[in-house]
């Protein structure tokens, strides 16, 4: 089955990648649970979803597992993103991690690899490893999590630092800090931000004011929620979804569109940074 088009993202490498992709945080831990997230994993590949974000971290190793369930036979149709720990992450330990996820991914590359967050490994110590999985083969590109402007400055400064494709950050409309500075210095690198959690964890869900809007649009919360995190041309995102229906009812936010007065009576709901915002993370 051939997925339908989509909105995509550029990276730096000139990589398209969808726009919307499929989280698995928390997903693969249990077993009663694990056919239906492949389902949905399937599902969201079918419509376009074809970005799957996962992590060594997620129930150690039992997502990775199950998206090389959900991805067999279909490997070539997916840009899989994976993530090495901090704790893993100097030259030789980031080669070793991401060994070990492929292996459980059952796969022989990643198209991008992430820190998942600072550690106390010195950058150039994790980007030389990064390198050295793309002279290898194992890893098409890499980038971050949970950086900052001063973390991305550092990480330009190190040998190879300047290939960096993207940074992974918890964005959403509780979540709007990174607008005051962290936004402006990445669409300037030309560096796409990929926002994770785009309903905060589901606190947005049970929100009045985005419940009201969304129902006057037609839509759903969560619908609207990933939509106006969608609305940047250099955002893409990643959300969980546990059954193929949640996944379908995703695909369709990224048909959704704001008029300038909605745009505007969401920023006085959920208003924009006026200073500098420490970044938050999950």
């Amino acid at each position: 089955m051939s997925a339908p088009t989509i909105r995509t993202v550029t990276l730096p490498d000139g990589a398209s990648v969808p726009a919307l992709g499929l989280g698995t945080w928390y997903m693969g831990e249990q077993s009663a649970t694990r056919a239906t997230e492949v389902a949905a994993l399937r599902t969201g590949m079918d419509c376009g979803l074809t970005l799957i974000d996962t992590d060594e971290m997620y129930g150690d190793g039992a997502a990775e597992e199950l998206v090389g369930k959900a991805i067999a036979g279909r490997r070539d149709s997916v840009y899989l993103v994976g993530k090495v720990l901090p704790s893993h992450a100097t030259r030789r330990g980031t080669v070793e991690a991401c060994q070990a996820s492929l292996r459980r991914l059952g796969t022989d590359h990643l198209d991008m690899y992430l820190l998942h967050w600072r550690g106390r490994v010195p950058l150039a110590e994790t980007v030389a490893g990064f390198e050295d999985l793309v002279q290898a083969g194992l890893i098409r590109g890499w980038g971050v999590s949970n950086f900052d402007v001063r973390d991305l400055d550092e990480v330009a400064s190190v040998p190879g630092g300047e290939r960096v494709q993207t940074d992974q950050v918890l964005y959403n409309l509780n979540r709007r800090g990174l607008e005051y500075d962290l936004l402006p210095r990445c669409r300037q690198a030309g560096v796409p931000l990929m926002a994770y959690s785009p309903v905060d964890h589901g606190r947005l869900l049970g929100n009045p004011a985005v419940r009201d809007m969304a129902s006057a649009k037609g839509a759903t919360a969560a619908q609207l929620a990933l939509a106006w995190v969608l609305r940047l041309p250099q955002v893409f995102a990643v959300v969980k979804a546990s059954s193929p229906a949640r996944v379908t009812e995703n695909r369709a936010a990224m048909e959704i569109s704001f008029s300038t007065a909605e745009l505007e009576e969401l920023d006085r709901m959920f208003p924009p940074p006026s200073s500098k915002v420490p970044l938050e993370m999950l």
